[in-house]
C-alpha cells in the first residue's frame, strides 16, 4: 500500500464527504479508493469512517487522524515547495468556513475578486453560522463573526467589527408604537438569533450602563438573513448585524429603535491552525480580506 496516496485518498473522501466525488477528482476508480481506506484502517487496527445508508462521519479516532493527516499532507506539500521553488505559488485547494450571512452578504464578492487574482487556486467554501471545529474539519482557514474567541489553539486575526443595532420596520411602529425605554421592549414582538450569547436575553449598553432584558420572543431564528426578513415584514423587533441593517436602514425599509442603546460590538475574526502558517494561500487570503474589510469600512 502506498502510504501516502492512501492518506491523500482518505483526506479528500472526507473534505468531499463522497468516495465519487474523491475517486473522480484524484483519477481513480471508486473500488481503489475503498480498497486503499480498507487497508489504511488495516494497518491502523481502527475503523477510521462510520459508514451508513445516509451518510458517513468519522469516529473517533479518526477525527483526531484526519486531522494529523492534513497537518502532515500540508507540510510535505510546503516542502516540496520550497524545494522546487514555489514557496510562495498560491496554488491547491483551500477549504473555508464562515458563517452564512456574513459569507453571502460580505465575503461573497471579495472570495470572487480573490479567486480572480489567483486563478490556480481552487476554493471549497463550507457556510454554517455555527461554530465548526477548525481542525477535525479540516478547514485551512475559518471567519467568525464573534464577541470573543474561545479556541486558543488557533491563531487568530482580527480584522474589523460589527455593530448590534436594534431595528424594526415602520409598518409595525406604526401598529404598536415606538418603544421609548429598554424596559417597554418588554411589550412587544421581539424576534431573537438563537446562536447569540445569551438567547433569549438582550444586555443593552447605553447611557446608563448595561441594561438586561429577558424577552419572550415570537420567533426565533439561527440566520440574521432570515431574522432580517421577519423583521422587514412587520412581525417585531430584532437586532441584526450592521452590515446587514445598514443598507434597509438607509433605504427607509427598517427603523433604527432606541439608537443610544446597543448590543456588544462582534468582531470579525480570521481564525487558522497553526501548521497552516506554513502555507502561502493562507496569509494571502488572511493578508487580501483584511485589506478588502478595511476598504469595506467594517
Amino acid at each position: 500500500m502506498d502510504l501516502l496516496a492512501a492518506m491523500r485518498s482518505f483526506r479528500r473522501v472526507i473534505e468531499l464527504q463522497s468516495f465519487n466525488k474523491a475517486a473522480e477528482e484524484l483519477g481513480l476508480s471508486n473500488a481503489s479508493i475503498s480498497k486503499q481506506i480498507r487497508q489504511l484502517e488495516e494497518r491502523l487496527g481502527t475503523a477510521l469512517i462510520v459508514r451508513t445508508t445516509r451518510r458517513m462521519s468519522l469516529s473517533e479516532t479518526g477525527r483526531g487522524y484526519f486531522a494529523e493527516c492534513c497537518r502532515i499532507l500540508d507540510e510535505l506539500d510546503h516542502l516540496e515547495r520550497t524545494t522546487s521553488g514555489e514557496a510562495g505559488a498560491v496554488n491547491g485547494r483551500m477549504r473555508l468556513n464562515a458563517p452564512l450571512s456574513f459569507g453571502l452578504t460580505i465575503l461573497a464578492p471579495m472570495l470572487a475578486r480573490f479567486m480572480t487574482l489567483h486563478p490556480q487556486l481552487k476554493i471549497d467554501m463550507t457556510l454554517d453560522d455555527h461554530v465548526l471545529d477548525v481542525v477535525s474539519e479540516g478547514f485551512d482557514v475559518s471567519v467568525r463573526v464573534r464577541k470573543a474567541l474561545t479556541d486558543s489553539s488557533l491563531i487568530a486575526r482580527r480584522l474589523g467589527n460589527v455593530e448590534q443595532i436594534i431595528c424594526a420596520a415602520p409598518a409595525y411602529l406604526a401598529a404598536s408604537g415606538t418603544p421609548a425605554t429598554v424596559s417597554e421592549l418588554r411589550h412587544h414582538d421581539c424576534l431573537t438569533y438563537r446562536l447569540s450569547d445569551q438567547p433569549g436575553s438582550w444586555v443593552l449598553e447605553g447611557p446608563e450602563g448595561a441594561t438586561g432584558i429577558d424577552l419572550p420572543a415570537r420567533f426565533v431564528a439561527d440566520n440574521s438573513l432570515m431574522l432580517s426578513e421577519m423583521i422587514q415584514a412587520g412581525l417585531g423587533i430584532g437586532v441584526l448585524p450592521s452590515f446587514i441593517a445598514n443598507p434597509l436602514l438607509a433605504s427607509g425599509g427598517l427603523v433604527r429603535i432606541l439608537p443610544e442603546h446597543a448590543l456588544a460590538q462582534r468582531g470579525i475574526y480570521v481564525v487558522y491552525p497553526t501548521n497552516r502558517l506554513l502555507l502561502p494561500k493562507v496569509k494571502v487570503f488572511t493578508d487580501f480580506l483584511a485589506g478588502e474589510i478595511r476598504q469595506a469600512g467594517l
